[in-house]
């Protein structure tokens, strides 16, 4: 049976994963592109390059800023970012709060070997030694059940490149008015 996460009628999905564990891909694949905030996007806006990491901070200011109006009009929205720590996923947490929308995580926690590779193979490689960093980060997290004690509404772990290509979503109808 393929893994399914079922959407409330709206939500914030926050993807979670290593630089080259496909979450731009699970986004582009399951959502659509007004749908989706992305880091290196934002980065590409700001300077042309979406690995340049002189503008992280104001990238992630300019996210939240754009999470915070997205969740105020009542849409869903989805954070395409690494957020492999406790600190990257809170402020995106305590917007979700405020505006009542339930966070969702999908967690994409490939083998290092397969996140390695294709890393290895992208246009924009992002050092080892900092993907080795988000690695240590998601096991520590995952270890620790951190997602479901911070508040995330539904956790779904993705562990294999077969489970990834399988995941489908499902779409809560909210009732109308």
């Amino acid at each position: 049976m393929a893994p399914t996460l079922e959407l409330p009628g709206r939500a914030l999905v926050v993807l979670v994963g290593p630089a080259g564990a496909g979450k731009s891909t699970l986004a582009e694949r399951h959502f659509a592109p007004s749908e989706v905030l992305s880091s290196d996007a934002i980065r590409a806006e700001l300077t042309g390059d979406p690995g340049d990491q002189r503008v992280t901070r104001r990238a992630f200011e300019l996210l939240d800023r754009r999470l915070e109006a997205r969740l105020a009009a009542g849409r869903t929205c989805v954070v395409d970012a690494t957020n492999v720590t406790a600190a990257a996923r809170h402020s995106l947490l305590r917007i979700a709060r405020v505006h009542r929308t339930p966070a969702v995580a999908i967690v994409l926690a490939l083998d290092p070997a397969i996140v390695r590779a294709r890393n290895a193979g992208r246009d924009r490689v992002v050092p080892a030694e900092a993907v080795a960093r988000h690695h240590a980060a998601l096991d520590a997290a995952l270890r620790g059940d951190a997602f479901r004690r911070e508040g995330f509404a539904a956790v779904l772990v993705l562990e294999t490149p077969e489970a990834v290509e399988a995941f489908r979503i499902s779409r809560r109808v909210a009732p109308p008015d």
